[in-house]
């Protein structure tokens, strides 16, 4: 019969685990891949990790009552899962900005590089005009029809 209750109590920690692995990392991903902007981002990511925390807390305490042993083991992985899940979301935050800063430079040395040629084309016109008119006023006015 203590066999059958230590079952019980290994599928229940791997349920709860599995439950709150998954939900954290559906969470972020979603979050990640929401079009939003950085701070609002950060402040999703904080919101739902603390909700995800208080839920998970609220969860092993309901076990800790009708499996005492269970809680310990379990708090202790659940903790060490959510710290490892805000780790990796901070990282992910992290890599987005600086890819968004990166993009936001190249963006703006296209479009230098883009003002500039077009300068240059103007430049170029203009002299294109200047030599016309040069070559056209060196035209005897006879000449001209």
């Amino acid at each position: 019969m203590k066999e059958d209750s230590e079952v019980v109590n290994s599928y229940a920690k791997g349920f709860l685990l599995g439950a709150l692995v998954g939900g954290a990392v559906g969470a972020i991903t979603a979050l990640l891949f929401a079009p939003k902007p950085g701070k609002e981002l950060r402040d999703e990511l904080s919101y739902r990790s603390k909700d995800l925390l208080e839920k998970g807390q609220n969860l092993f305490a309901g076990q800790e009552e009708s499996h005492p042993g269970v809680q310990n083991d379990g708090k202790t992985q659940a903790d060490a899962v959510v710290r490892t899940a805000r780790e990796k979301a901070d990282d992910l935050l992290q890599n987005a900005e600086q890819m968004l800063r990166d993009a936001k430079s190249k963006a703006q040395q296209s479009s230098n590089i883009v003002t500039d040629g077009i300068s240059k084309i103007k430049d170029a016109a203009s002299a294109g005009v200047e030599a016309f008119k040069q070559e056209m006023s060196n035209i005897p006015p006879h000449s001209r029809s």
